[in-house]
């Protein structure tokens, strides 16, 4: 089985089911949400990928298909903001815990307002990062959007 990482004990504690999914992480990858789910025989839009961002410089976690961009427009909407922009890869390092390539929206260190795209319900299993380079983990979309209160929002570009 995986190591256990603060993603995946968060998820534990919240009562959610999740398969571990742990792959070969290419840390020269373009697009590490793609790579992993090559690696994993997955559809990319099965497999989501966990961006920092700032709506008017407040944090904000949103998680999308791999293979879709973030649209700084309906995210700054989102959460009712003016503006918003991708957080610089330190800052999200701290502010998670978590090493970019590895952030989960699970098990952060500050948890923040975080949306994940209205697609995820397409799905009965979407994978999202566990909390670690190589981990993903599975998860039933309704179980992740009631128990952890996580908004369902078209996101993408």
């Amino acid at each position: 089985m995986a190591k256990e990482t603060a993603g995946t004990l968060a998820l534990k504690k919240a009562g959610i089911a999740f398969t571990p999914y742990p792959y070969e992480y290419d840390p020269n990858a373009d697009k590490i949400g793609i790579q992993a789910a090559n690696a994993l025989g997955k559809a990319p839009e099965q497999v989501f990928k966990t961006l920092m961002c700032e709506v008017d410089k407040a944090p904000a976690c949103v998680i999308i298909p791999s293979d879709c961009e973030v649209s700084m427009k309906k995210l700054a909407a989102a959460f009712g903001g003016k503006s918003a922009n991708m957080m610089k890869p330190d800052a999200a390092e701290r502010m998670t815990g978590f090493k970019v390539g590895g952030i989960s929206p699970f098990g952060q260190r500050k948890q923040v307002k975080t949306f994940i795209d209205e697609t995820a319900i397409l799905f009965d299993e979407v994978l999202i990062n566990g909390g670690a380079r190589g981990l993903l983990v599975g998860v039933i979309p309704n179980d992740v959007i009631e128990i952890l209160r996580f908004g369902l929002i078209d996101l993408v570009a």
